[in-house]
This record gives C-alpha cells, structure tokens and sequence, in this order.
C-alpha cells in the first residue's frame, strides 16, 4: 500500500461537548447521529465488532432485520466515527487512517440500509443513497460517494480497497465480519481479495471450453485503479485496463491459471451484477 497524498479533513463547526453529547448541526439530507457518547474515550471499533459478530456471518452475508430491531451498537458506533476530530485522524498513520475509512464506509452502509422501514429489496431503491445522504464523518457532512471516490481512491493508492468496501448487494465482494484494524489492514486486504475472487459468479471465473474469462463488473467500473501498478503490454488478454486487472488477479490463482492467463488467447467479459441484498 503507498499513500500519495495526504488527506486533511476540515473541520466546519462540530461541536464536540466532551461528555455525553456531541450532535452537530445536519441538513434535509444528513443522516443523524442517534446515540449519546462519552467523547473523551478514544476511538473504539467495539461496537462495530459486536453487531458484525452478531449480524454477519463468516462468509458475508448479512442479518438486516435483526440489526433493525437491536441497531443500538450501529448508532454508537456511527457516533464515534462522527467524534473523531480533524487533528485526531491527521495523527493517525495511514494504515489508522485507510482501515477507519473502509470501516465507515461499510458500516454508513449498513445504516443506510436499516434506515429503511420496510427493508428495500436493494439498496439502489434508496433514492440518493450514494450521492445525497450524507453522514457525519470527522468533522465532516461526507455522502458514501465522498468516502469512496473523493477520500480513499485519490488518497491512497490501493487497489484492494474494491475488495473490502461492500454496497450491499449480493455482487459485492463479502463483507468482513471483523472490523479493519491498523495492525493488520494489509492481511485483511490480502485475504478479502482471495475471498472476493474465490465467488465464480461474482469475483472471477476461468471458463476453458469458451475460452472466456470472466472479471466482475467491478473491474470493469474501477479498472483504471490497476493501471498504476499493474500495467503490462505483453502478457495477458484483453484491453489495457483488463491487462492489468488480469496480472493484479494471477497473484492469487494457481500456476497453471496464471499460465494460462499470461497466454493471453481467450476472451474477457464481465459477470452480471446483483444488486438484491446481500442479506441472510
């Protein structure tokens, strides 16, 4: 992972009252901070490790009626991602930084969801869920589109990031039932890309009798993130970009799939996307 550039978050008026309430000004759009926090304890992934524990099983799929009824832990942990300060998140190094990012972004994302009643078949039913509602996130209004593509693409350098931030639908990559920590976001990153790419109908898939390869439509929306990285011209099928999301993906198939993809002489496409709940 190589951060190249730093990112600073402003901080436009949050008032953080040092006890037991810290709910700053929101607009139409905000999405409120519901739960009361003591804002002089550090920085905790806690809560969010008790209703991932509890809501989410080992291979991703996730409980949403249930975290419904009992969304106390995920209103207090949204509480704590917003109680972060400006100077808090600039001191924390950038493995701190990446692993509070991915874990707002995925639990902003169950919020988002659970903020529902009913329950919406899909989240692209919630009327400007990525780009409308916005979250209270250090010191900052940010919309799920802001976390993604204006915070953690530029800012970090980091391809794997696709295979851990999850939009709840059933062709995301799994979502993790841990939080990301600092200590150990890089083995996280590494084992969520083995799990993302393990799904055929979803990650990637090698169909030898068509002599196709299959990505998924992730590849095909950010697979310009590669390029960096992974370029290579003569080695692999398909187009640049596919060239080197193929080389990202030989990393972690066999010898044999990777000599196979090197070749080159197949076709690449991409899988359908499902966006129905990624839900128990």
């Amino acid at each position: 992972m190589k951060k190249i550039k730093p990112f600073s978050i402003l901080l436009p008026g949050v008032l953080l009252l040092g006890s037991c309430a810290n709910l700053p000004f929101i607009g139409a759009e905000d999405i409120p901070v519901q739960a009361a926090i003591d804002s002089n304890k550090p920085f905790s992934n806690d809560d969010y490790s008790q209703l991932l524990t509890e809501y989410v099983t080992d291979d991703g799929w996730v409980n949403y009626e249930g975290l419904q009824k009992n969304r106390g832990a995920l209103d207090r942990y949204y509480a704590q991602l917003a109680a972060v300060t400006p100077d808090t998140y600039k001191g924390w190094d950038e493995n701190q930084q990446l692993a509070y990012l991915m874990n707002a972004y995925n639990a902003l994302t169950l919020l988002a969801i659970i903020e529902q009643e009913p329950l919406k078949a899909s989240i692209r039913d919630i009327p400007g869920v990525w780009s409308s509602k916005k979250f209270q996130l250090a010191g900052e209004s940010k919309t799920l589109n802001n976390i993604e593509h204006d915070i953690i693409r530029p800012t970090f350098n980091e391809p794997r990031i696709h295979a851990a931030l999850v939009c709840a639908a059933k062709s995301c990559p799994p979502l993790r039932n841990e939080p990301f920590t600092a200590e150990n976001v890089d083995a996280q990153l590494e084992d969520q890309t083995k799990r993302w790419l393990a799904r055929p109908d979803s990650g990637f898939r090698i169909d030898r009798q068509e002599n196709k390869v299959y990505l998924s439509k992730i590849f095909d929306w950010y697979g310009d993130d590669w390029k960096p990285d992974f370029a290579v011209k003569d080695q692999f099928g398909g187009d640049d970009k596919q060239k080197a999301v193929l080389n990202f993906i030989s990393n972690y198939v066999s010898e044999e799939d990777k000599a196979y993809l090197k070749a080159g002489n197949y076709q690449v496409s991409y899988l359908g996307y499902d966006w129905s709940l990624n839900k128990q």
